[in-house]
């Protein structure tokens, strides 16, 4: 048990010394754009706030507001495993590859606090993550996680961009998505360098596009790292 206290210690720390180091510009730049944003939102979609049912259960909401709200879910979840990541590096961890992931960490964390702070008062709680089956000492167990991670993300924007009403966050969201699509690239050149699987068949498909999945599935492939119970039916709605 006291094991398990230090490293949520650990990883409170790092990520702490993380938001010092943080492009500071970059975030208040997006930030300034979120809080402009946001003001729309709470507005405009009083009627699609998320909704909380208790500690372990939280609803997206509806309209925009749940896809944005879909959105910051999964950066939630990609900001902590990244966070734990570099907080305690995996045996073996190189120069280069500690590099290549704290900058997809930095780009993740202001990704989250991007959507936290557009959404404002319409934004879902912090959500509880569940990494236990990742581990964080071991390369391949840490890359075949970031792999999942960064793949269902790219999938994941790709598949809620029809559901998006408003033009203004269909580019928005094409902007995070290209982001997200060069994470998963690297992931995957590290785990297979010098091969064609940066963009392999199975996540482009013959026509050369990314896939495209529903919340509903992309829910459901990340559930068991999540602890709190994500409820997105009405998501796009």
């Amino acid at each position: 048990m006291n094991k398990k206290i230090e490293t949520s210690k650990t990883v409170e720390k790092g990520e702490a010394q993380m938001l010092s180091v943080v492009n500071r510009r970059l975030f208040l730049r997006s930030a300034g754009v979120a809080t402009a944003m946001g003001a729309f939102i709470l507005g405009a979609c009083k009627d699609d706030d998320p909704v909380m049912q208790g500690d372990a259960t939280v609803d997206l909401g509806s309209g925009d507001t749940g896809v944005l709200n879909y959105a910051y879910a999964l950066e939630q979840l990609e900001a902590a495993f990244y966070t734990q990541l570099i907080a305690s590096p995996y045996s073996g961890m190189s120069d280069i590859e500690k590099t290549i992931l704290t900058d997809i960490r930095d780009h993740e964390i202001i990704h989250r606090e991007f959507f936290k702070t557009a959404l404002g008062n319409a934004a879902i709680q912090d959500l509880e993550v569940n990494f236990s089956s990742i581990d964080f000492s071991n390369r391949a167990s840490v890359l075949g996680a970031a792999k999942l991670f960064e793949d269902t993300g790219v999938q994941a924007y790709n598949g809620a961009g029809k559901l998006i009403k408003n033009a203004d966050y269909l580019l928005l969201a094409g902007k995070i998505v290209s982001v997200e699509a060069r994470h998963a690239a690297v992931i995957r050149d590290l785990l297979n360098p010098k091969t064609t699987d940066f963009a392999g068949d199975d996540i482009i498909d013959a026509n050369g596009f990314d896939k495209a999945v529903a919340p509903g599935d992309i829910l459901a492939a990340v559930k068991g790292y999540v602890k709190t119970t994500i409820m997105g039916s009405n998501v796009g709605k």
